[in-house]
């Protein structure tokens, strides 16, 4: 009989693991500390501060060696063929169609795709999906993580199951405790979705399901069953906190285990942030904390598309997020707390779960620090103190709840990490999806964007989109779509094979120069229940 622990964190084992931390630095924090000339600061998680120099060394100088390669006589052109790229585009894609009927209802959401394309060495994003089945819906999430992967794989595996715990109500939590303590087998309360390569920590499993337990042993003591209705904006927004919480305390605290000591304390001093969705029905709930987004495609009456942003970045370019800020601390940190356009002149996300240096106490960090393992007393990195830190905390988990009430002109829901937004424009993005799903982008003229243009280069652009309608860019799959959209869009809104080869040729460490990691969902919805919804009112 399985135990609690492997019922509710299921072991995925994940064979391409290793073949990511061949890197070209011994450690995976290189966009803090491997800076380079050619990066702008803008694609940066963290400005560069000179803490960071002594974090880790390149293996190679790889500039030199790219120098170097420069004596031969005739310039030679490496690109890849388009079997290459689509190998490399489709290598993380993943798609699920939910049944038509799931043995409750008709599901409002038809399937999802989604697909990931590294930067990062390893990546640091991580995406979930997951079937309610103790309640009703569907999770669907994005993660971006820096300062490493870390704690965007441990709220990768663990957000959905606070999620889960906060909207059962109190009889079931009382059921699963009993069940607990009495040895029995547990009913799973998610069905995950996930790729091969989505592994879940097995070493950490048995931490993770203790914590999540004293959780919902302290909602079991909070609610007398009194009350039956599940409000759940607020269970999203407790379930965030929590597991923000728990990963603070968990370090605190450390594990006699070594391993686990460690990684506890990389996941808090790393940081993620997560753009989260729940779909029961018509009720459509994002849950968003940092810059990661979510967008809705409307088609409208004419048959065109717009896009309706469900959540709001949490950065300096947000008006409302900088007032926050600074009237969580005195006045006379007005000026220090947001600095060139980071918080505390450092980090450009407003929320994250981890990335306790901007949570705990000085004392805290230093005892920690000074009580963990050598690896992490030995950092430069986690020693070092952002300037200006008078009265923390200035970094909060808590999520920005959106509630859309879905209609049947809603076809679908893109979540995308910011290595999506920083390339394409949301109209674009809501365009390309809508015309990949209905096949119609045949049908709509040729837009040059102001160009200037001639016969022949017009003659290839409809030969392309011919091209386009008989073999639907081989994608089999809207994520992948888009991405191929995301890298290699020339300036006229059409895909450069030329330009996407090159993109996809970058070594490991130049390919983060000129993007970051994308990680997309896109969710379809299926308008005839949706409609049916609206006609029962």
């Amino acid at each position: 009989m399985p135990g609690p622990t492997q019922l509710f964190f299921p072991l995925i084992r994940n064979c391409e693991l290793s073949r990511f931390y061949g890197t070209a630095c011994y450690c995976h924090h290189k966009h803090l500390c491997c800076s380079s000339p050619y990066l702008p600061q803008s694609r940066l998680r963290y400005t560069s501060h000179p803490a960071y120099a002594t974090f880790c060394r390149p293996k190679d100088n790889w500039w030199q060696y790219t120098q170097g390669r420069r004596y031969a006589s005739t310039p030679q052109k490496f690109y890849l063929t388009p079997p290459q790229v689509n190998s490399i585009l489709k290598a993380n894609e993943y798609s699920f169609k939910v049944p038509e009927f799931d043995g409750k209802n008709v599901s409002s959401v038809l399937g999802f795709d989604s697909n990931q394309l590294p930067a990062n060495a390893p990546i640091e994003d991580r995406r979930s999906a997951a079937t309610c089945l103790q309640t009703r819906g569907m999770l669907l999430g994005v993660f971006d993580g820096h300062a490493g992967c870390a704690c965007s794989q441990a709220v990768s595996e663990r957000l959905f199951y606070y999620i889960a715990v906060s909207l059962l109500p109190h009889e079931t939590l009382l059921e699963i405790e009993n069940a607990v303590e009495s040895g029995r087998a547990l009913l799973p309360i998610l069905q995950w979705h996930k790729h091969p390569n989505d592994y879940f920590s097995k070493e950490a499993s048995k931490l993770y399901f203790n914590s999540l337990r004293t959780y919902w042993q302290e909602l079991i003591d909070l609610n007398t069953g009194e009350s039956t209705d599940i409000d759940v904006k607020e269970a999203l927004i407790n379930a965030f906190k929590r597991l923000d919480n728990d990963i603070s305390l968990e370090a605190q605290v450390g594990d006699p285990n070594s391993f686990l000591n460690y990684l506890v304390l990389r996941v808090a001093f790393s940081g993620a942030t997560a753009c989260v969705a729940h779909v029961d029905g018509v009720n459509l709930h994002v849950a968003n904390t940092g810059d990661s987004r979510a967008m809705l495609g409307v088609q409208e009456e004419d048959g065109s598309w717009s896009a309706v942003t469900l959540s709001n970045d949490h950065n300096a370019q947000n008006e409302r997020e900088l007032e926050r800020l600074k009237l969580e601390h005195p006045k006379n940190e007005a000026k220090s707390v947001v600095k060139q356009d980071r918080l505390l002149g450092l980090l450009m996300p407003f929320r994250a779960f981890g990335d306790v240096k901007f949570k705990w106490s000085i004392d805290l960090q230093k005892r920690v620090i000074e009580s963990g393992p050598d690896q992490l007393n030995d950092n430069e990195y986690t020693k070092f103190i952002p300037p200006n830190y008078y009265t923390p905390p200035y970094l909060t988990a808590e999520p920005e709840v959106t509630y859309h009430r879905l209609r049947p002109q809603d076809k679908f829901l893109v979540l995308a990490t910011d290595g999506l937004w920083e390339t394409m424009h949301r109209q674009d993005v809501v365009r390309i999806v809508g015309e990949y799903l209905t096949g119609m982008h045949h049908q709509q003229p040729i837009a040059v964007g102001g160009y200037k243009v001639t016969l022949g280069q017009m003659h290839g652009l409809l030969t392309e989109r011919r091209a386009k309608m008989s073999s639907v860019f081989e994608d089999q799959n809207a994520a992948t779509h888009l991405i191929r959209h995301a890298v290699g869009n020339n300036e006229f809104g059409a895909v450069d094979h030329e330009r996407l080869s090159k993109m996809l040729s970058l070594p490991e460490e130049l390919a983060r120069m000129y993007r970051d990691d994308i990680t997309i969902i896109v969710v379809q919805f299926n308008s005839h229940v949706v409609g049916a919804y609206q006609n029962q009112e």
